[in-house]
């Protein structure tokens, strides 16, 4: 599985600005040194996240006595990142619940889905509101799974962590902000064009869109 130049390449998709992907990208790396004890490869990491992402913070934190080369790669993972095929460990964790878009649906005034007083599908009552996430997030991982079936090399590994329904949290922070419109904060108009870009999946929802992609094979 090692290239010719005996050098290991990892990415951390959705890295944010640590400390906790330098935790998770030093488990592997000592992980990897175990296997490869005779023949320890250089490592290099691709800390990859939006553009938007702090990546000033994320360098400044580097851990000093890391054993790996650092590099950014700003841009969305449900696209291509990397040459293929180059990548021999793909790590995501806690960031594939975030989609790569709201689903027009929910802004269309005229469309079943559309998602008037609240901030995601979550207490919605409408089931068309559910469907408009779930087909965004399918579309999402087909890209997210096409774009890691070219960059990965052969014999790759790649790891994914999807976080849990985080319920109470998304109620409270929706009713918070139909409070401010009671109170004359805020305009209603706002909240109904406001809706959470997150979409929890449950097992089965990962096993359909694993089994579904034919580049996983």
């Amino acid at each position: 599985m090692l290239s010719s130049s005996n050098t290991f390449r990892i990415t951390e998709l959705g890295c944010s600005i640590g400390p906790n992907t330098f935790s998770v990208m030093q488990h592997i790396v000592e992980a990897l040194k175990e296997k490869y004890k005779n023949n320890i490869p250089e490592f290099q990491i691709f800390f990859n996240d939006h553009v938007t992402n702090d990546f000033n913070t994320l360098f400044r934190s580097l851990p000093i006595d890391r054993s790996y080369y650092a590099f950014g790669v700003p841009g969305s993972f449900h696209g291509r990142l990397f040459p293929s095929p180059s990548i021999h460990f793909a790590h995501c964790s806690s960031a594939m619940h975030w989609l790569s878009k709201i689903p027009k649906e929910l802004l269309d005034k005229k469309s079943p889905s559309w998602n008037k007083g609240l901030i995601h599908y979550i207490g919605a009552s409408n089931i068309e509101v559910m469907n408009a996430y779930v087909a965004q997030f399918e579309k999402d991982m087909e890209m997210f799974f096409n774009a890691r079936a070219e960059e990965i090399v052969p014999g790759g590994m790649m790891v994914l962590i999807s976080p849990q329904l985080s319920e109470h949290l998304l109620k409270f922070f929706g009713s918070s902000l139909v409070d401010l419109v009671n109170e004359g904060k805020f305009e209603e108009s706002l909240v109904n064009s406001f809706n959470v870009p997150v979409y929890f999946p449950s097992i089965e929802d990962m096993t359909k869109v694993v089994e579904k992609n034919d580049c996983l094979a």
